[in-house]
């Protein structure tokens, strides 16, 4: 017996699949598919993490990483062309993902939505008189705020002292600081906004207030307002995973709060480093490329 497979656009393979063998490949790929959902958020049992020296708290201290697609779309999404496919081919093109949101939606208010499908549109836009307020920041290697920094499909560090911890990410060399067991109010509001942690058992908890509204959550569109407020919950789940968790709470974008869930992975290659992708400059022909060559004319 021979299987037809058609795909979405139609074109038509066979696969040689035979008798029970084709029951037994089907029968292994359900068992796969359900794998993740079952394990999903679930620690092992019997799993202690290693503490930090001269505490009784987890030791975070490593390299991680997200290997999700959510920095394009935090909810599920099919692959697309890119913006510029005729000149790139699938370069640009954006990777098919499941969502990371708990209920697979976000929950906007609805007169929000437009504006997300306003950024979507103009996500590569240039717009000098409204530089910071028009396009994806990302494109223009601005700071990513919270939680996008954690999934972006580059690495961070986790440096994790007894009294705060620091996370240095790769992208556009951001930074948070993190004083552990002391609750300040952030003095001024800021792209990466401002933490206060602690720790629920073996689970480090941070707070994140103090934001302006000019970060995205995503590649398309997703964002907040400056009364964001972020909860990140950080679970050793063995010693190559942590599992991430952030509660999103915006009452003037969104109906309720909600969460998105993910595993961080610990880089493990020998002699892993961190790397700074110091972006700035590779932005800067994309954001004032007509005003630098207007300069560099009249320097002529």
């Amino acid at each position: 017996m021979r299987t037809r497979l058609e795909s979405k656009r139609g074109s038509i393979r066979s696969a040689p699949w035979k008798g029970a063998g084709a029951a037994v490949l089907v029968a292994v790929g359900a068992v796969l598919w359900l794998l993740p959902s079952a394990a999903a958020g679930q620690t092992p049992d019997g799993y202690v993490a290693p503490r930090l020296p001269g505490t009784s708290n987890p030791d975070l201290n490593g390299i991680w990483q997200a290997f999700t697609t959510a920095n394009w779309n935090l909810e599920a999404h099919g692959a697309e062309a890119g913006p510029f496919d005729r000149l790139l081919g699938m370069w640009g093109a954006q990777p098919p993902g499941q969502s990371v949101v708990e209920g697979s939606e976000i929950p906007y208010r609805p007169e929000a939505l437009a504006r997300r499908q306003a950024n979507f549109e103009q996500r590569l836009a240039v717009d000098h008189d409204n530089i910071n307020t028009v396009g994806d920041p990302e494109a223009k290697c601005y700071y990513p705020g919270v939680p996008r920094a954690t999934y972006l499909p580059y690495p961070f560090q986790i440096i994790q002292s007894t009294n705060r911890i620091v996370i240095a990410y790769a992208f556009a060399s951001a930074n948070r600081t993190i004083p552990i067991g002391a609750t300040t109010e952030a003095p001024i509001d800021t792209w990466m906004g401002w933490s206060n942690g602690r720790w629920e058992g073996d689970t480090l908890v941070v707070e994140v207030t103090g934001f302006h509204d000019l970060p995205w959550l995503d590649r398309a569109g997703n964002y907040h307002s400056a009364g964001l407020r972020v909860v990140e919950r950080y679970t050793p789940l063995s010693p190559y995973h942590l599992q991430y968790e952030a509660t999103i709470e915006d009452p003037d974008v969104f109906t309720r709060p909600w969460t998105i869930r993910f595993p961080l992975y610990r880089r493990i290659e020998e002699n892993v480093r961190l790397l700074e992708f110091k972006c700035v400059d590779l932005a800067e022909p994309y954001v004032y490329g007509g005003l630098l060559e207007a300069e560099e004319g009249g320097a002529r």
